[in-house]
């Protein structure tokens, strides 16, 4: 006899968690905030590491279909100095570890390994509560609750699930992300094609970065980060591309024009996305029927581990109840002793996504090392 489970969050982690609870027969419910699957964008690309998301894959029974969805070519990166020059241009030879695929691609395939019904669309919770003996109760908007003995928070940086474990909130890390889209660049941006390659590109600096991606087709995104307050991107009107794009780009001054092209040049309108984060480390105490996966458990500053990390942590929570079916603590402890050192390693990691701003020693030959295998 399994007790059912309760997640809050249809994001990556949740919904890893959901399918290896179905493969193992345990009854599973989701309850997500957005109306339907399509409520909104789900984010551009994803590299799925060896060691750790395809492993909880492997766990969900997905790997032809996580194999499907792969974009060939993609592991490709360059690194190119301020001064436009190609200091490094790894290609893809197909044997890197961290193959690329969408994010929406990969939460359609999870999506679609669930018997219909197992995910509660528009259901944004407004409360929970302990009710004593390890259950707990959580409330919806617009009416309705559930009262559950198992209940896990995948519910991202912003949790209303982590206050029943800890009063601990995320704070801004000092840093934060412009992201813009430029479409059918090998036609209509071929100078921004070309610089950023077939794969990734990342123009690194102290204090500042240009990071792109080639997704799919000819589509590049490209993201610019920033170390500064958030008092400092205030006073900017990010409604206003043009003038946005130009008082990013300023940041950039004397960099070669092919660079600050990718800031300017963009379709879309700029969308800021400010990083916060939860102390390296973060941990609670055990207590009955309820724990957290993903950045509801570990937010950190992305550096390409997060989504990776959350589909881990679902599998083995998932695995951790399938092999404790009469004593969910036991599951619950074996868990999070895993993955608290788990989580805390990988903050420290620079995943070569985002790379930390705040250093003179993060120059484009540091990232050169760090990419080779030689800075490890």
């Amino acid at each position: 006899m399994h007790t059912p489970v309760t997640i809050i969050g249809a994001g990556l982690g949740g919904l890893t968690l959901a399918r290896v609870l179905h493969v193992h027969g345990i009854p599973v419910t989701v309850y997500e905030a957005e109306e339907s699957p399509s409520a909104r964008t789900q984010g551009g690309m994803l590299d799925i590491h060896d060691y750790n998301g395809q492993l909880a894959l492997q766990a969900a029974g997905l790997m032809d279909e996580f194999h499907a969805i792969v974009l060939e070519g993609r592991q490709a990166l360059r690194v190119i100095d301020r001064d436009g020059s190609v200091l490094l241009d790894q290609a893809d030879d197909g044997t890197g570890g961290r193959p690329e695929v969408q994010r929406g691609e990969l939460r359609r395939i999870l999506l679609d390994s669930l018997p219909a019904g197992t995910v509660r669309w528009g259901h944004k919770v407004t409360r929970t509560r302990a009710l004593g003996e390890g259950r707990h109760e959580v409330t919806f908007a617009g009416g309705g609750a559930v009262d559950t003995g198992l209940l896990v928070g995948a519910d991202g940086a912003w949790s209303r699930v982590r206050p029943l474990l800890t009063s601990t909130v995320p704070e801004y890390a000092g840093t934060s992300s412009v992201d813009v889209y430029l479409y059918d660049a090998d036609t209509r941006h071929p100078v921004a094609a070309k610089t950023v390659g077939g794969g990734s590109m990342i123009a690194p600096a102290p204090g500042r970065e240009i990071f792109a991606h080639r997704e799919s087709g000819d589509t590049l995104h490209i993201f610019v980060l920033l170390a500064k307050p958030q008092d400092w991107f205030a006073v900017i009107d990010f409604t206003d591309a043009t003038a946005a794009g130009a008082r990013i780009a300023a940041e950039f001054d004397g960099w070669a024009p092919e660079l600050t092209a990718l800031i300017t040049d963009g379709d879309s309108t700029p969308v800021l996305r400010p990083h916060f984060t939860l102390p390296t480390g973060h941990r609670w105490d055990r207590v009955p029927g309820v724990t957290l996966v993903g950045d509801a458990a570990h937010l950190a500053v992305p550096n390409g581990e997060g989504a990776n990390l959350a589909m881990l942590d679902g599998a083995e929570l998932g695995k951790a109840l399938a092999a404790h079916p009469g004593d969910i603590e036991a599951a619950l402890t074996e868990y999070e002793q895993a993955m608290f050192p788990r989580s805390a390693e990988a903050a420290t990691l620079d995943g070569g996504e985002i790379i930390p701003l705040d250093s003179e020693d993060n120059t484009a030959h540091g990232l050169i090392n760090m990419v080779t295998g030689d800075g490890r």
